[in-house]
Order: C-alpha cells, then sequence, then structure tokens
C-alpha cells in the first residue's frame, strides 16, 4: 500500500479543521518524541518492560491522531449529506480508512 493515494473523480479532498489539525499535529510530535525516547532506551540498554511502555504510549498517540483525522472526514461527509451535497469522500473508502484503524 502506498502512502498517496489516487482521488476517485467523484471525490473531493477533505480539509480538517484548524483545532482537529493542530490536535493532530500535537499528538504525532508527541509520538515522535515518544518514538526517540524509545530509542534512546534500547541503545542504553534499559528494562524491555520500560521500552513496551513507551512504545505502547506513542502507539496511542498515534492511534489518536488516525481517529481524529477519520473523524474529520466523517464528519465531512454527515455535513454534505445533511445539505443534499455529494459527499467528499465515497462511503466504501472511509470505511476503508476507518477499518484500517482496527
Amino acid at each position: 500500500m502506498t502512502l498517496q493515494h489516487q482521488i476517485a473523480p467523484e471525490e473531493h479532498l477533505v480539509q480538517m479543521d484548524q483545532e482537529s489539525s493542530a490536535a493532530v499535529v500535537t499528538r504525532l510530535k508527541r509520538a515522535r518524541g515518544q518514538i526517540d525516547g524509545v530509542i534512546a532506551m534500547v541503545e542504553a540498554g534499559r528494562d524491555c518492560t520500560d521500552i513496551v511502555t513507551q512504545l505502547s504510549a506513542a502507539s496511542k498517540a498515534v492511534d489518536r491522531a488516525a481517529f481524529t483525522v477519520v473523524s474529520c472526514g466523517l464528519t465531512a461527509c454527515i455535513e454534505a449529506e445533511s445539505r443534499g451535497e455529494q459527499p467528499p469522500l465515497a462511503r466504501e473508502r472511509l470505511e476503508k480508512l476507518f477499518l484500517s484503524l482496527a
């Protein structure tokens, strides 16, 4: 799976609101810091329990960021449908994104 995806002709880009975008960036920066800490712990020969605890925290931060992004897409689709407009993402694509996080 590539990081890029091709947008189907009927799909539009979904922009996150400023608050959600800031929350995602904050969580990802926190995860980056935790990953840097884990690397240092591994290099220093720290106990595996401590390492796994930090890896778990980093994983949760990334998961929460991803759920926020999917939530923004879902919200945009619901709002578009309530206005009688074509949703920015096809329902199948949104479901696939959501299930990729499970």
